[in-house]
């Protein structure tokens, strides 16, 4: 039986089999990189949102994949194993500030992003920033890349990524966060720690894999 649910697990097998997030998946097929989004798999009335005939099309061409490897991933049949490795969009830190990159929740969006693949498993909604410069020295060093997740619950000691809506994005320590603001230590002594209004915050993002 074909099922809103079975569609888009289809799709989530199709991007893991492909070594893809499912932003990637959509990035890959020219799509916008939220449209398999779990946040877009439901109306905001709670009705189920089915993708495009289109969209399906767009990702099978992208893949290489066959409708019939699509069609046996709607009825369960995976066949191989899922590949053990995934990638994710990458930005530069001073590419994350520049804007156009994000939307309102952190999440990535647009287009300009390139892809890495990672040796570990990531979350649909992870992307990669690479370190530039030496301002978060000894912990990561130029070059080095940082798996964030949006939406990850965040608790005190907690290394995150950090917008402002001035533009500034930095990798520091989570000390507390509070409706009015938030603290952060940085994690290289030359560098002062902040206290941040909430209000001049675009969004906070827990770094949860590094290159290193």
């Amino acid at each position: 039986m074909l099922s809103h649910d079975r569609v888009w697990a289809a799709i989530d097998a199709l991007a893991e089999r492909y070594s893809l997030s499912a932003s990637g998946l959509a990035r890959r097929a020219g799509l916008d990189s939220t449209a398999f989004n779990k946040s877009k798999r439901l109306s905001s009335d709670g009705r189920p949102r089915w993708p495009s005939t289109e969209s399906l099309a767009k990702i099978i061409e992208a893949t290489g994949a066959s409708l019939d490897e699509f069609t046996r991933l709607v009825e369960g049949r995976s066949g191989s194993a899922a590949p053990q490795r995934t990638a994710v969009p990458l930005l530069g830190f001073a590419q994350a500030g520049a804007g156009g990159f994000f939307d309102d929740a952190g999440y990535p969006s647009g287009q300009g992003w390139d892809l890495v693949e990672l040796p570990t498993r990531a979350a649909e909604t992870s992307y990669a920033l690479k370190v530039q410069g030496d301002s978060m020295l000894p912990l990561y060093r130029n070059g080095d890349v940082l798996i964030v997740e949006p939406g990850a619950p965040t608790r005190k000691g907690d290394r995150v990524v950090v917008k402002t809506t001035a533009g500034e994005v930095m990798a520091k320590v989570l000390d507390r966060q509070t409706a009015k603001a938030i603290v952060l230590v940085s994690l290289n002594p030359a560098h002062p720690d902040r206290d941040i209004p909430m209000r001049d915050v675009e969004w906070v993002a827990r770094i949860v894999w590094a290159s290193q």
